[in-house]
């Protein structure tokens, strides 16, 4: 490739990490070179500097500099899907929940990662989505995302135009997500709002949150609200909460939950030894993305709910918690 041009990121890589949109559309640009040539500002978003963690949305242009040619190789055969494909695939027609013209729900497996990263290779929920297509011409398209840990809720476009659509109402912010947990302790207020920014730090495949009370100028820390309602406890010492988050950082309930002192049950990385419990507890992590309410590309709004998984069921059975409990709890929530 010679000479400097300008590419729009496209509805279905909306929310990818800057490195993984350059490692899809041009492979031959290693991971060093890449570094380098943000280092120096060649590479720039919206006409200004980005680093390789940060986060394309759709419209967003991307100036790419001269990347001289790749080395010369020899054709390679296309390299076959794995047995890992095969069977996330299987995982994933199991665990559709809403199916139409336009839009794919998954009830996503706790444990499955969403799209590749390092050591991951296809075995990602991504690699195998040519299994969803289900006779159509185009290959589902992610439009969000959920931590490899969490379940729940994963919404698909089944093409380009519902891809821009979904993409378009995320950002707008016209998705309401609810999110069930099991988190250590009490929360105190039993209600209420967190606004509190996030930074990230660590190295890639690493990264985790630091919540940031003070921001200055030049911190790199976002905006993050989330609103919370205790829906049952046992004693004060496990409760069953509903969140619901108004931005969508990385991790951010895992970081807000542990910021209230009550980290999620399963949830090390935040909560340490003190965030699993005894007594025939799962050492999984109890994070759940229960429900979506999202205007639909073919109108009106989609609204689909997913089942806990075996988990966080066996869980409740354990505490005596019931799923009614969190019926309309945020119905009064004003925005």
């Amino acid at each position: 490739m010679s000479g400097v041009s300008l590419r729009k990121v496209e509805a279905a890589d909306a929310d990818m990490r800057l490195d993984r949109w350059f490692k899809r559309h041009f492979p031959d640009l290693g991971h060093g070179k890449l570094e380098k040539l943000l280092r120096t500002g060649q590479i720039r978003v919206n006409g200004g500097r980005v680093k390789a963690s940060d986060r394309v949305n759709t419209g967003d242009e991307i100036r790419v500099p001269p990347l001289g040619e790749a080395p010369a190789a020899a054709p390679k055969a296309p390299k076959p899907p794995s047995g890992k494909v095969d069977e996330i695939a299987e995982v994933l027609k199991k665990a559709v929940i809403h199916r139409d013209a336009e839009v794919i729900v998954l009830n996503k497996p706790a444990g499955l990662a969403v799209q590749g990263g390092s050591g991951l290779d296809d075995g990602h929920l991504d690699a195998a989505l040519d299994a969803l297509k289900f006779g159509a011409e185009e290959r589902p398209r992610l439009v969000h995302r959920l931590d490899k840990d969490t379940s729940g809720v994963l919404v698909l476009a089944r093409n380009r135009a519902a891809a821009a659509f979904l993409a378009k109402a995320f950002k707008a912010r016209d998705a309401t997500k609810t999110y069930w947990a099991l988190v250590v302790g009490m929360p105190k207020p039993a209600r209420g709002k967190i606004d509190l920014a996030l930074a990230k730090e660590g190295p890639q495949g690493q990264e985790k949150m630091r919540a940031v009370l003070e921001r200055s100028e030049d911190d790199e820390a976002k905006r993050a609200v989330t609103y919370y309602a205790v829906a049952e406890h046992a004693g004060g010492k496990v409760a069953f909460l509903a969140m619901r988050p108004l931005t969508g950082r990385t991790h951010q309930l895992r970081a807000h939950a542990a910021f209230l002192g009550t980290p999620i049950v399963g949830d090390g990385k935040y909560g340490g030894a003190e965030a699993f419990l005894s007594g025939g507890v799962s050492r999984k992590l109890h994070l759940h993305a229960r429900s979506i309410d999202i205007a639909h590309p073919a109108g009106g709004r989609l609204q689909v709910a997913a089942p806990l998984p075996a988990h966080m069921a066996e869980s409740f059975r354990l505490l005596g918690f019931s799923e009614h409990a969190a019926k309309d709890i945020f119905a009064d929530l004003d925005e």
